[in-house]
């Protein structure tokens, strides 16, 4: 499959700029400028407007830029000039007279140096302008997403194989990175989340000294990166020991919930609405006031990108969105369970791209337990 095509991305972006007030942007994200050009440097902006598109980084990358971006205009800073001088120069020879910069990622005092700068034109605040384009993958984007996700399971296969009851939180969080990068992937997509017993009811733990045999319950909330820097997000629980009955009574309300999510994700329908049906199935069980995030989130190159399943999202499912599904139940000190798999929206509803098995009995790693 041919790549991404970054021309037809940033004219999708220009025909927005109008709906922003803006006649021209500049892109200081680092995923936003990689979604517009290919460059993955670490520093790198990208002006544009309807006569001028130039990338701007310094002399680390110009040949980067090179093979990164062929027929790009680009423009190179040497050290005894600043990025914010290049863009102001860019602004004022391009005629624009409102630029856009993108709020969520200028500081305070990046905005302070281009406002002394930028004197040729007002500065406008954006937001989300090109996240909402990152929200619909096109087929290039859901195909390395797939790849993401097979290298995922595969390297979730090796570390479940391999438990052993003296094997630590950071052990198995270290083979894990280790395995998918044996398969191809350039890294974790995030620090894995490896946790036993009371470090698996804190949603976002990091590994640390537990030990397998110190409880029944082992949750691990892994992803592969791959080359394009696309990334997958899947968490499962693996029953170690025997399970009590509350283990065993949490963990299928919890897959219930995300069952009935699944079945209700199509295009057309309210984020929030889903949310509402799974969190309303583990408020039934008794176990409300221990789920206290959201349902699920958008990814691709980035681990959380802006769609978001919660019951303040006022967003509508579309054709092409990849998103999380992850309910969870905490229980402080005890436990917690989250099941997580990866989805498409399709036309007729959602595909789940994750095949690593849900079900309570599957859970059970039988030489261990």
């Amino acid at each position: 499959m041919t790549g991404p095509n970054y021309e037809a991305r940033r004219n999708r972006l220009l025909r927005k700029l109008k709906d922003a007030s803006v006649d021209g942007l500049l892109v200081t994200g680092s995923s936003n400028v990689r979604y517009l050009t290919g460059f993955s440097g670490s520093s790198g902006w990208l002006f544009l407007s309807s006569s001028t598109t130039v990338i701007l980084s310094d002399t680390r990358y110009e040949t980067q830029l090179a093979d990164e971006c062929p027929g790009l205009d680009a423009e190179i800073r040497d050290a005894a000039s600043t990025l914010d001088d290049h863009a102001a120069r860019l602004i004022a020879k391009a005629k624009v007279k409102r630029v856009g910069i993108e709020a969520d990622y200028v500081t305070l005092s990046q905005h302070s140096s281009l406002a002394k700068k930028i004197v040729s034109a007002e500065i406008v605040a954006t937001s989300g302008l090109i996240e909402r384009l990152r929200e619909v993958k096109d087929k290039w984007e859901i195909e390395q997403t797939r790849e993401a996700v097979r290298i995922a399971e595969r390297g979730f296969a090796v570390v479940r194989s391999s438990l052993r009851p003296n094997q630590t939180e950071t052990e198995i969080r270290f083979l894990l990175e280790a395995a998918m990068r044996s398969f191809g992937s350039t890294g974790p997509a995030f620090e894995p989340i490896v946790g036993v017993g009371p470090t698996s009811a804190l949603p976002h733990a990091h590994a640390g000294g537990r030990c397998v045999s110190e409880s029944p319950v082992l949750l691990i909330d892994w992803g592969a990166e791959v080359k394009s820097h696309y990334r997958s997000d899947l968490t499962r629980v693996l029953i170690t020991g025997k399970p009590t009955r509350l283990m065993e009574q949490v963990y299928n309300t919890v897959l219930k919930a995300q069952q009935a999510a699944i079945e209700a994700i199509r295009p057309g329908v309210k984020c929030a609405d889903v949310d509402k049906i799974a969190r309303e199935i583990i408020a039934d069980a008794g176990f409300g006031k221990n789920f206290g995030h959201g349902l699920g989130h958008g990814f691709g190159l980035e681990i959380h990108e802006s769609v978001r399943m919660s019951p303040l999202s006022e967003q509508v499912f579309e054709v092409g969105m990849l998103v999380t599904v992850e309910p969870g139940i905490y229980l402080p000190g005890k436990f917690g369970v989250r099941i997580e798999d990866d989805l498409l929206l399709t036309p007729d509803g959602n595909e789940v791209l994750s095949n690593v098995p849900r079900e309570f009995e599957e859970a059970i790693v039988p030489f261990l337990a």
